[in-house]
């Protein structure tokens, strides 16, 4: 009976804390960073297009967005006149260049719908040209043999793909066949479905005779079951399905999946996954008529993010090796051998093709780029040999000095970030701040304005630890939290906390916790299991995984981790929920999870808070509407931000 108005609560302190952070704002403005969400290299190595806009004043993804196309030489661009204009939601995406680089083709999301328009236009951004109007989503174009044009769609989408994006209205009858997302191949202003009614295609490529695609897909929701998909060949004409790869165990996905030049060859990247789109683990060829597979990476101390094959048919890949990117390449990639190091860097390289966005047959590379304290800027030129290609965050800084801290856990190498705020004096609290996942990594990145800039300028110290369930150390640390969810990855923490009190002058009574996701669950479980943490800040939280298992959209993920559903192993699933020890509690927590989370629902959220509440711990929690998981409404990023602050403050100053 709280729920209503505890909403209620929330929404008019909302409205409160917005007028504050106004007021605040129109007395000092403060310079956003320019985000760059996407970036591709046309083919003739001439042109550099990207997706890029202002994020919000606290940190949030831009919700104006421009597509802009830029020469290599830096010499002119070209920003492309949207048909709908600088409004939210009208989003380009997903772009394609043709293989002589003359056009660009991208996907326009309609404001206020989850349908798309294709177009093409220029490389002068002219001759913008209307392609296809579709009822659904539209992402991943790519041109084939012949210039055609194909594209993974959902037709009369109720949502916006993938399960972190807000979850369609749960109403009426349930029990009927989802929305499945297909190739489709443009033909004549519509698409030709080349993959089966009934089956969600995650990922794909085009064989280069143009016959058909190799994809990772699975029948049935797609939110779900990207745990459990197979590789499969898809005809281009009929669209007919054959698997020619299916992961040996349940601890086993497959992400990345890129066909060699010559088209014999299909690499993946296969390991435990927890989230799709959080891509890493080993490198895995096969034959693209199915087979055995070959571990090209076996016994690797790194994790593949992102593979490509290059212009002369070496199989490349973006790695995390600890604190480092690397950027390597692995001959045929027909047997294990060891990897030549084009590059490496203790900062974050992004591009879709092993780390980067490349031209053939030039050498010339395209990526995004940035560090703690460097913000992101597009850089051009040969791999390890770029330079910036736009200057538009020039000037920008963080206050803070980073350094990768290095210690033992019950006998293992772990890693994390301490990032400390410029010219502080005396004892500093310190806020350990856990990751997402939890197969995913604390790396380099400029926060910009936001959450981690005001902790920091506040005199907070911030630690980023990397426990086991992370990437970054190979596949057998990154499933070193499997049926033990919460225990060894705290231990972890506790003793990364101990090693950063070994190298900096931190006040072991002002230690705070928080994180998202996985990260929230931490929070929750860390204050069950020690009084060590003086506050807490959970956002999308777990708090009991045998009831999570039933409210939940994704059920698929938690199998590779418990090793068994919920039903047939409660014991193991109980040992790791916070709820089941939620009487040792005395750290205030605040709470917060968007309403319409399918990842981490928000009675997750609601039941913690409803504990610690009843026990009279000091507790606090926001639900926010319309929000997936992970808040995108610069309104509700701002009025999380300015909840945590003020309860760290409260708890912690």
């Amino acid at each position: 009976m709280t729920f209503r108005p505890t909403r209620l609560i929330v929404q008019l302190t909302l409205i409160t804390t917005l007028a504050s952070l106004t007021l605040a704002a129109q007395a000092a403005p403060e310079r956003v960073v320019h985000r760059y969400l996407a970036v591709a290299m046309s083919p003739d190595g001439e042109h550099v297009a990207s997706v890029e806009g202002d994020a919000s004043p606290s940190g949030g993804e831009p919700v104006i967005r421009s597509l802009i196309i830029r020469t290599v030489d830096g010499k002119n661009s070209a920003t492309v006149a949207l048909p709908c204009g600088a409004v939210r939601e009208c989003w380009p995406g997903s772009f394609a260049w043709s293989a002589d680089g003359k056009a660009l083709a991208f996907a326009l999301r309609k404001p206020g719908s989850h349908a798309r328009s294709v177009y093409t236009v220029e490389p002068d951004g002219s001759h913008l040209t209307d392609i296809l109007d579709f009822n659904g989503t539209v992402v991943d174009l790519s041109y084939g043999a012949g210039g055609r044009l194909a594209m993974l769609a959902v037709e009369g989408a109720t949502k916006e793909v993938g399960a972190t994006q807000a979850g369609a209205p749960i109403t009426g009858d349930l029990s009927g066949p989802t929305p499945e997302q297909r190739i489709g191949i443009l033909d004549g202003g519509k698409l030709r479905w080349s993959s089966p009614a009934d089956m969600f295609v995650y990922q794909y490529d085009w064989l280069p005779d143009g016959s058909g695609f190799v994809g990772t897909a699975a029948p049935g929701d797609g939110d779900n079951n990207w745990w459990v998909a197979k590789l499969y060949r898809f005809n281009a004409g009929d669209g007919a399905a054959r698997v020619i790869f299916t992961p040996p165990d349940g601890r086993h996905q497959i992400a990345d999946p890129t066909i060699s030049r010559d088209g014999k060859t299909v690499a993946f990247i296969g390991g435990i996954m927890s989230d799709f789109g959080s891509t890493g683990g080993d490198i895995y060829t096969l034959s693209v008529n199915g087979g055995a597979a070959t571990d090209v990476t076996p016994d690797m101390h790194a994790s593949a993010r992102s593979i490509a094959w290059s212009c002369d048919d070496h199989l490349r890949a973006e790695l995390l090796a600890g604190p480092s990117t690397e950027l390597v390449e692995y001959a045929d990639g027909s047997k294990p051998s060891p990897a030549a190091v084009l590059w490496k860097g203790d900062e974050t390289v992004r591009g879709d093709e092993a780390g980067v966005s490349r031209a053939c047959p030039s050498a010339v590379t395209a990526a995004l780029h940035e560090s703690f304290t460097a913000p992101p800027e597009i850089e051009v030129g040969g791999i390890g040999h770029w330079h910036d290609l736009t200057h538009v965050n020039s000037g920008l800084t963080m206050p803070l000095t980073a350094r990768s801290i290095s210690w033992k856990s019950d006998g293992a190498d772990v890693q994390g970030w301490l990032l400390l705020p410029l010219n502080a004096k005396g004892k500093l609290p310190l806020i350990t701040s856990v990751h997402g996942g939890p197969a995913a990594a604390a790396v380099p990145g400029f926060s910009g304005p936001g959450l981690q800039r005001e902790e920091l300028l506040k005199g907070y110290a911030i630690f980023l630890p990397n426990p086991r369930g992370s990437f970054g150390q190979g596949e057998a640390f990154a499933a070193g939290n499997v049926r033990d969810l919460g225990h060894g990855d705290l231990r972890d923490d506790l003793a990364g906390i101990d090693a950063v009190e070994r190298v900096a002058p931190i006040d072991d009574k002002r230690l705070g916790i928080t994180g998202g996701s996985y990260g929230g669950f931490m929070t929750m479980w860390a204050v069950t299991q020690t009084n060590r943490f003086k506050a807490g800040v959970a956002a999308a939280g777990i708090s009991d995984w045998l009831s999570y298992y039933g409210e939940n959209g994704i059920d698929e993920w938690m199998l590779p981790y418990f090793g068994t559903t919920v039903y047939a192993d409660p014991d193991v699933y109980a040992r790791s929920s916070p709820i089941n020890y939620i009487r040792n509690v005395k750290t205030p927590v605040f709470e917060y999870v968007g309403a319409q989370d399918i990842e981490c629902p928000s009675p997750q959220t609601q039941e913690f808070w409803h504990a610690l509440h009843d026990l009279g711990v000091p507790t606090s929690y926001a639900i926010y509407p319309g929000e997936g998981h992970g808040l995108r409404d610069p309104a509700h990023i701002a009025d999380s931000q300015a909840r945590t602050l003020a309860w760290f403050d409260k708890y912690l100053k």
